[in-house]
């Protein structure tokens, strides 16, 4: 046996070995998934701090690359060495000024809120049952036999409520607390980690793409880079843009709450469009998921303006969903409304509220990552008449209209580069200056001679 055929041998053999092996690794991985899955969850609560701080350093990476160019477009040159920590500094500051405004403004109006409908609740629940027992008493059949029912129920209801509702309350109470305490240590952690992470976002990534493209050869790297670069453009595309969605729908909710106000008597405009705007977030179920509550709010004092209201968020949801959405998340998720829906309820069943969240980017990565690898599959098997027509052309070019957003990063470029240029400049003048001393000190002599003959004349005439 030849060195080739051996190699050959070898190399089947090791692939033999490392299929055999994946295989009984998944069988062990199913047979102890649920403690596989609960050492899981124990790392992840010891990892919780990183994982808020790195949260939080993603959500504010892109005013932060915006306000380092913004900073090297008009700070002096001594500063732009600093323009890193300039940066982060000022969206640090803005963040904290626009939860300071919200928290100022918002919890005060939800505050009253709650407490109007705490004090409203037993006047309707009153009321509920005064309208019961009076139609009892002018119903003679049905007050004997719903009257004995209502005794036993309203007896079994208070013992429910001393011997297991009380001691249940308690324990919620209890865990909340507990909950609320290791969340506010997190956080605090977790915005440490933040300051880091946003300040050495750059070295991270340099570090990372060495490790990459140490690991893998070139051409698999570039792909991978490719793949990451748009997997980030997806997720900041989609959460920017669907925070800034929800935002709007909740400032046009309060607009219609404050005329509401004027004209029916609305109390609680402020809490309702805090519950329309924040489960907006939630893609294709959050607009259903906040008009029920808020309708049942509003349905408590008056009907009709709950009827008024319910008409207002479907047509809001409509221009969101036609309107406002497409042209803010235009291209950063290109999903059919059946993948949303997918994905939502996959990710959702998986991981929660954080799966409703992020499912639909998620999703979006995976599903491009596979359209990528059918393509490629299907040009190598020399079967393009598969392909769906628009993706045998070559992709279109993006559109030459520009968003505020990018106008405003085109200027600040076009700066940066006239800037550049003008040091370019500068620095090639000082360079011949430095190369012909000897011309310029000829020329400093040369005036000096011209300026001393004046002189001398302009003394001659004095004496003559």
């Amino acid at each position: 046996m030849n060195w080739d055929e051996w190699k050959k041998t070898w190399r089947q053999a090791l692939q033999l070995f490392l299929t055999l092996a994946l295989a009984i690794a998944f069988y062990f991985f199913l047979l102890r998934f649920y403690s596989i899955k609960k050492n899981i969850g124990t790392v992840m609560n010891i990892l919780m701090p990183f994982i808020y701080g790195g949260v939080m350093a993603y959500l504010l990476k892109t005013p932060c690359n915006f306000f380092d160019k913004f900073w090297e477009a008009f700070l002096p040159e001594k500063l732009k060495k600093h323009k890193n920590g300039i940066s982060v500094l000022t969206v640090l500051i803005l963040v904290f000024l626009i939860l300071y405004t919200l928290l100022r403004t918002v919890i005060p109006q939800v505050v009253s809120s709650i407490s109007v409908l705490a004090g409203m609740a037993p006047r309707q629940v009153t009321r509920f049952f005064d309208w019961v027992s009076s139609y009892l008493n002018s119903e003679g059949v049905v007050q004997n036999y719903v009257r004995p029912i209502t005794e036993d129920l309203s007896t079994k209801m208070a013992d429910w409520a001393n011997t297991d509702l009380l001691p249940y309350l308690q324990n919620i109470v209890t865990n909340t607390l507990n909950s609320l305490v290791g969340i506010v240590s997190n956080l605090g952690i977790g915005f440490i980690v933040c300051v880091y992470a946003l300040c050495a976002r750059k070295k991270f990534a340099r570090q990372g793409k060495a490790v990459v493209y140490s690991i893998l050869k070139p051409k698999y790297a570039d792909a991978f880079m490719n793949e990451l670069e748009f997997a980030d453009k997806t997720f900041d595309g989609f959460l920017s843009g669907k925070i800034l969605d929800s935002a709007i729908v909740g400032l046009i909710c309060y607009g219609f709450c404050l005329i509401m106000t004027v004209t029916r008597g609305f109390s609680n405009g402020i809490l309702i469009s805090l519950i329309i705007g924040v489960t907006n977030i939630i893609p294709y179920f959050g607009p259903f998921i906040g008009a029920i509550p808020a309708t049942l709010l509003i349905l408590m004092s008056d009907p009709i303006g709950a009827v008024i209201f319910l008409i207002f968020i479907i047509i809001l949801q409509q221009f969101d969903g036609n309107v406002l959405g497409p042209k803010l998340l235009a291209g950063s998720v290109g999903l059919s409304g059946f993948w949303v829906l997918f994905a939502i309820t996959v990710f959702g069943g998986f991981f929660g509220f954080v799966g409703v969240l992020i499912g639909v980017p998620v999703f979006a990565v995976i599903y491009d990552l596979i359209h990528k690898l059918v393509r490629r599959g299907l040009i190598r098997h020399q079967k393009e008449e598969l392909l769906d027509s628009g993706e045998k052309e070559t992709p279109e070019k993006k559109s030459g209209r520009l968003s505020p957003g990018e106008h405003l990063e085109q200027k600040l470029d076009e700066r940066i580069l006239r800037r550049e240029l003008e040091a370019m400049e500068k620095a090639q003048e000082e360079e011949e200056k430095q190369k012909n001393p000897v011309e310029k000190n000829t020329e400093e002599t040369k005036r000096k001679e011209n300026s001393s003959r004046k002189k001398k004349r302009g003394n001659t005439d004095g004496t003559i």
